[in-house]
């Protein structure tokens, strides 16, 4: 069930996500989650900044009521599950920008006015990290 991933900065992006509030997948069958996926690794490959980033999927994270969602994750750091997303090159920008921001702060902490306007608003969860609580 657990597959193993490098533990550094990165994006886990819940590959089985709707694609929207309304729709399952699109015309051709793919989810959202598996489009955002799409897009976000399409920028790196144009991007050499994003590749410090690793985007990571799986099959769900349990964030069913939501569409397209995202943890972004470091070792030693709070995380965030983010939702709602279109999946696109928008969207994917965004994600990465924030999670590009995270990775840079000392505890995972980034200040509100630095966020990325795609980000805000979808924001679901804070997760602390490993033998941490927040204060």
């Amino acid at each position: 069930m657990l597959r193993a991933v490098e533990n550094s900065a990165s994006v886990v992006v819940c590959s089985a996500c709707r694609l929207s509030a309304d729709q399952r997948e699109d015309s051709e069958g793919r989810r959202g989650g598996a489009l955002l996926v799409d897009a976000m690794r399409g920028l790196q490959a144009q991007e050499p900044a994003y590749e410090a980033i690793a985007v990571q999927d799986m099959p769900c994270l349990f964030a069913c009521q939501r569409h397209c969602t995202v943890h972004v994750r470091g070792p030693g750091k709070v995380g965030y599950v983010l939702g709602d997303f279109t999946p696109d090159a928008d969207a994917a920008r965004a994600i990465l920008d924030y999670a590009l921001r995270h990775a840079a702060s000392e505890e995972g902490v980034v200040r509100y006015a630095e966020w990325p306007q795609g980000v805000k608003g979808h924001f679901i969860v804070r997760t602390p990290p490993e033998g941490f609580v927040c204060t």
